[in-house]
């Protein structure tokens, strides 16, 4: 009886023990502590905050798992055991920011909020496209559209009321490129915030913390070109607001301080020209008594390279390679070259007699050798000028003079050909000096040759250039002539040609009532052909000839075509087949 009751008082124990265990676990597991730390004590609103500790356990719902700054509710972006990602409220103040989990609340620590603030900006006076910098403080980071976070809005900069994502952006210096649809007024930096729904789920619409504004002046872009060339050049400034004329007399262009000459000045475009006493500098635009430095504007000194040939007989193609030429026709006030075709004086003369122009480009001129070269110097002559007082043309005209080199002009000379009579297509080569070379290029003899051809003509005529109501046959400027008959030319060098026998002499030619059935014998010659400019140094004189006779020839009837042909055009009309 003992043992039993000393057995049952033992398992009450043991009961009783069990019960204070399992009572003592209880309530061990229900006191868990949780433990959270800021993982910064500033930040703006928007950023985000992390809260390292533990004890958070897994996120169950937005009305259990709950993150405050200073008593508003954050949005929670992430939430694991040991860590919790929230965002700071839009309207957050500075305070604590505390963790609840469900009835249990952690303190995390203090959160400083605080305010994007732009110090300075530079330049406060640019134009658009230029490159902006903010400096500042408490800007955050922004990865502009790349951020996963987009949905919670991304950071920008207001410039003008034009929303644009900066370049580069650090928390206290931010770089942008102003855009083209700017207007000057106040450069802001925003920080996009996105909090939670009354219920604590994702999201209410994004809103923008706003930094004090710096006000920006946006100056009208201004395109100068070309911004390099020689005296002379053609400057044009596009832009807008430059009014519809020259208003003060201190206004104007200006090359290293030097006024340039104006030729144009409207609401939208300037014309300038290089002055003749310009140098390299800044190219700046003073307008209503304020300087704007537009470009760095190099002046250029025209260089020859080489000419080619050294010598050659009149209508020569003369190449001259070089650079920093300028363009022929910038002498106008036209924007544009082509407008106005203004040469000024721009010229090539060889031996001091003006060339005619083939082709003027900034590193090539081509000039034909006129019908009155001279041996002598070629030169080059830049049209310039220097502005009177305002910068207004002319206070003085003239010319910058580059040495090309020296040309000799060479005569053709004839000093054999063989044969001296031949049949039809028979090959006659004539032996001399100072031929020149072939010309085959597109361009014709007569310059004007392409107009006149899309007019019509009374009859073609023969040999006869100083008609001008008909089109002319000699479109050539190197040929040889069989009795005023020109040949095929088979090759021609300087001290050799080779031509054909041509057919028109033995067949006839003449033109409306005139025609020549017997021209069989007559002069051999060889010819090129060229032009002078005209007194007022506009292209040009008819096509002139320096002539060289070699001798006469006589043309065989030999090579003609068998004249049975035009008895017996039909060999079947004999058959029976």
């Amino acid at each position: 009886m003992q043992r039993m009751a000393t057995f049952t008082t033992f398992l009450l124990l043991l009961l009783l023990s069990g019960t204070h265990t399992y009572a003592a676990a209880k309530s061990k597991a229900v006191e868990t502590k949780v433990i959270a730390e800021l993982s910064t004590n500033m930040a703006t609103p928007g950023a985000t905050v992390m809260l390292n500790g533990k004890g958070f356990g897994p996120f169950k719902s937005t009305s259990v798992n709950k993150v405050s700054v200073n008593g508003l509710s954050a949005l929670v972006q992430r939430w694991e055991p040991e860590l919790i990602e929230i965002k700071v409220p839009f309207k957050a103040t500075s305070g604590f920011v505390e963790v609840m989990i469900g009835k249990k609340k952690a303190l995390a620590g203090l959160l400083a909020i605080v305010m994007p603030q732009i110090d300075d900006i530079t330049p406060a006076e640019a134009e658009r496209g230029a490159m902006l910098q903010i400096t500042g403080r408490n800007f955050g980071l922004s990865a502009g559209a790349r951020d996963p976070n987009t949905m919670f809005g991304v950071n920008d900069v207001m410039v003008g009321g034009v929303v644009v994502r900066p370049q580069r952006w650090k928390d206290d210096k931010i770089e942008l490129e102003i855009p083209a649809n700017a207007t000057s007024g106040e450069v802001m930096v925003r920080l996009a915030s996105s909090d939670p729904l009354p219920d604590g789920s994702c999201c209410a619409p994004v809103e923008y913390v706003r930094s004090n504004a710096a006000p920006l002046k946006l100056r009208p872009l201004i395109r100068v070109d070309p911004i390099s060339g020689p005296v002379g050049t053609k400057v044009v400034l596009f832009g807008q607001g430059f009014g519809q004329s020259k208003e003060r007399m201190d206004d104007g262009v200006f090359i290293a301080g030097k006024p340039a000459t104006i030729a144009q000045w409207k609401d939208d475009v300037i014309v300038v020209h290089v002055p003749l006493d310009a140098e390299s500098g800044p190219l700046a635009l003073r307008l209503q008594g304020q300087e704007r430095v537009l470009a760095q504007f190099t002046v250029h000194v025209p260089h020859v390279a080489t000419m080619s040939p050294p010598s050659a007989p009149i209508g020569t193609l003369l190449r001259i390679n070089g650079e920093h030429f300028g363009f022929y026709s910038e002498s106008g006030t036209t924007p544009y070259n082509f407008m106005d075709f203004n040469t000024g004086q721009n010229r090539v003369e060889i031996g001091g007699v003006p060339a005619v122009i083939y082709r003027w480009n900034d590193d090539r001129i081509d000039v034909w050798v006129p019908f009155s070269a001279k041996s002598g110097k070629v030169m080059i002559y830049r049209s310039a000028t220097k502005p009177n007082l305002g910068g207004l043309c002319c206070a003085e005209r003239g010319t910058l003079a580059i040495d090309a080199g020296e040309f000799t002009l060479v005569t053709p000379m004839v000093e054999t050909y063989d044969p001296k009579s031949a049949g039809l297509d028979a090959t006659v080569t004539i032996k001399g000096s100072g031929f020149g070379t072939f010309l085959k290029t597109a361009e014709h003899a007569d310059l004007g040759l392409n107009q006149k051809a899309y007019k019509r003509r009374s009859d073609i005529e023969i040999n006869e250039p100083e008609a001008s109501a008909t089109v002319l046959s000699n479109v050539s400027r190197t040929e040889v002539l069989f009795n005023g008959a020109a040949a095929l030319v088979q090759s021609w060098t300087d001290r050799e040609i080779v031509v054909k026998v041509p057919h028109r002499n033995l067949y006839g030619i003449g033109k409306k009532g005139d025609f020549f059935d017997d021209l069989a014998t007559g002069p051999l010659v060889v010819r090129r052909g060229s032009w002078d400019l005209l007194p007022d140094g506009t292209c040009c004189s008819p096509k002139k000839w320096l002539t060289v006779e070699a001798g006469q020839f006589t043309i065989e009837a030999k090579g003609l075509p068998d004249d049975g042909y035009w008895t017996n055009n039909r060999p079947d009309a004999s058959t029976s087949q």
